[in-house]
């Protein structure tokens, strides 16, 4: 039984691609984690590597109740909203915030892939061999603190702008013949409803006139958030704050609301 496995990684995409060998599942907005079933007890590893097995005691109790020896559950844990979205913001708070140590009793863990199954590995297999054991194993109608991501078949543009206008964050597709390959291949794809471009700013050069715009006035005003590290970089996202995707949407249609985010930390993705 592997120690451990780099994750698959889902490949932004702007749009979903088409084909009936695709797949699609909701785009949960957690942390991704490994739940390993091992003879020695369970483990909950980070996509870092991290063993967080005591920061998800809920987590770690349903898994010992799964029917089977040992095994690797692939998923994301996530905190529900009252409308039964993942949001970020309170998983993190219910880990004590940006940094915090604190264990969560409020995340669920929406599992989905089976990597290993009882002594067989199940990387070399097809995505739908990987699901079926998977439902087998967690049935989609449970709803404790380890439940199945479901997979939905449709056309990948309408499930989008229905999945945005529900204000979640996206869809994956999967490929339903490919293995599991770790790194970020093009197997999965992620379409978000919100696009966003990344830049890094490595330095400035400060104005030498007496007059100074608005905008530089009201920027001066704001605090400053700087990273770690020499040079202080500093990400800037540009995000469309109305970009709900409803499958025809591209850059001369998106209505022009932007957001100015700055952002020292990557969420995970």
């Amino acid at each position: 039984m592997p120690d451990r496995v780099e994750p698959c990684l889902a490949l932004l995409k702007a749009k979903p691609p088409k084909g009936d060998d695709w797949v699609y599942e909701i785009k949960w907005d957690g942390y991704r984690l490994a739940i390993h079933v091992e003879p020695r007890g369970i483990r909950i590893l980070t996509r870092g590597g991290h063993d967080w097995t005591d920061r998800f005691p809920a987590i770690k109790q349903a898994a010992m109740w799964l029917p089977v020896g040992t095994a690797i559950l692939d998923g994301e844990a996530v905190v529900l909203d009252e409308q039964g979205r993942s949001d970020f913001g309170l998983l993190q708070q219910s880990l004590g915030g940006r940094g915090g140590k604190k264990s969560s009793s409020d995340a669920i863990f929406m599992a989905f892939d089976l990597l290993y199954f009882d002594g067989h590995d199940l990387r070399n297999s097809e995505l739908d061999m990987r699901r079926h054991l998977l439902e087998d194993l967690v049935p989609p109608e449970e709803q404790g603190d380890i439940r199945l991501s479901k997979e939905i078949e449709a056309d990948g543009e309408a499930l989008l702008r229905v999945a945005c206008a529900h204000g979640l964050e996206g869809l994956i597709a999967k490929r339903r013949d490919a293995p599991y390959s770790s790194g970020r291949l093009g197997d999965w794809v992620k379409v978000k409803c919100v696009q966003s471009d990344g830049f890094l700013i490595v330095g400035y050069e400060k104005s030498t006139g007496g007059h100074r715009s608005a905008a530089a006035r009201r920027a001066q005003r704001q605090p400053a958030r700087l990273c770690r590290g020499s040079g202080n970089w500093l990400k800037r996202t540009f995000r469309r704050g109305s970009a709900r995707a409803d499958g025809q949407a591209d850059h001369r249609q998106a209505r022009g609301r932007y957001r100015e985010e700055a952002e020292c930390g990557l969420r995970p993705a």
